[in-house]
């Protein structure tokens, strides 16, 4: 058995590697530049874009994830993502591979994310959202159609060691590690669920590795209850040494910001899951597979390890 890591450069991808050798499967890495995680991994340098490129990546695996993260720009993604979700749903129905595809939450409606479950409503409120649903949509439409066998594996905002690109680390960690104030976005007495990067990963390998997983969304697992700002803040700071000091940011100080942090400049859309509660709901996977998130105060422990090194 062989199984195919798309997108393998990012957080999640080298993770995955790592947690799919509990299953003693070959594993090939797919990516612009892959760089090996394991010392047998199997590197295939391939463009995402390119239909035959995929096709040629995924030929000979029984599992594919599709992990790839596109730069963090709506413009990118609606050129992109239907490019990519056409290329690897073709290549997967000719080569009788299952796919697992990693996905976010955007596409739910505002008013509903609040306790987000695997049935909260779909009604993007932003362009990256309208993307991701439209996508996720596909890809559900053609298992249906009895197409190809897939399941989509859905991750809140994320934390972790090694993740450096998040709101989180960008806005938080970050700073603090300079000696400088935080800048949370939006309201910090609202409660906001981070997924540990480490967990996504192993719940992901469980998925693509399970007999009865497939044709569904799963949430994957992810503490509660969620730590509103000022707790995320605090608990970072402890663990860091430093004062929990911060400013708390709207949509003008986010497009201020934006100059400086390119990730920032696509935040603005996505203001509205920082103005509310934004709760994130695993229940389905941690019963169906008794998995226990790791709490927030040991994943914060290591994620910090990680700036200090």
């Amino acid at each position: 058995m062989k199984q195919v890591i798309l997108g393998a450069g990012g957080s999640i991808g080298k993770l995955l590697a790592k947690e799919l050798k509990a299953y003693k499967t070959a594993i090939r890495l797919v990516s612009r530049n892959p760089k090996k995680i394991n010392d047998d991994d199997e590197l295939y340098e391939a463009n995402l874009l390119g239909k035959t490129a995929v096709s040629e990546a995924i030929k000979g695996c029984d599992i594919a994830y599709l992990v790839a993260g596109l730069t963090y720009n709506a413009d990118i993604w609606e050129k992109q993502w239907p490019v990519i979700m056409d290329n690897v749903i073709e290549a997967c129905r000719q080569h009788k591979c299952k796919l697992v595809f990693f996905d976010n939450v955007y596409m739910y409606d505002p008013a509903k994310i609040d306790h987000m479950t695997e049935e909260c409503p779909v009604n993007p409120a932003s362009r990256k959202g309208k993307v991701r649903a439209a996508i996720a949509q596909k890809l559900m439409d053609e298992v249906k159609q009895g197409n190809i066998t897939a399941l989509i594996a859905r991750a809140a905002d994320f934390y972790g060691p090694g993740e450096v690109n998040s709101m989180l680390s960008e806005t938080v960690l970050k700073n603090f590690a300079k000696g400088k104030k935080a800048n949370w976005m939006g309201d910090p007495t609202m409660p906001h669920s981070f997924t540990y990067v480490p967990d996504a990963a192993k719940a992901t390998a469980i998925l693509g590795n399970s007999r009865d997983g497939w044709g569904q969304v799963w949430h994957l697992p992810t503490a509660m209850p969620a730590l509103n700002g000022l707790e995320w803040m605090e608990n970072i700071a402890s663990e860091m040494g430093v004062k929990p000091k911060f400013n708390a940011s709207g949509k003008t100080m986010i497009k201020i910001l934006g100059w400086f942090i390119p990730i920032l400049r696509e935040m603005p859309e996505m203001f509205y899951q920082y103005d509310r509660p934004y709760v994130f709901d695993s229940a389905k996977f941690e019963k169906h597979f008794n998995f226990k998130p790791t709490a927030y105060v040991a994943g914060i422990r290591e994620t910090v390890k990680s700036y200090k090194k």
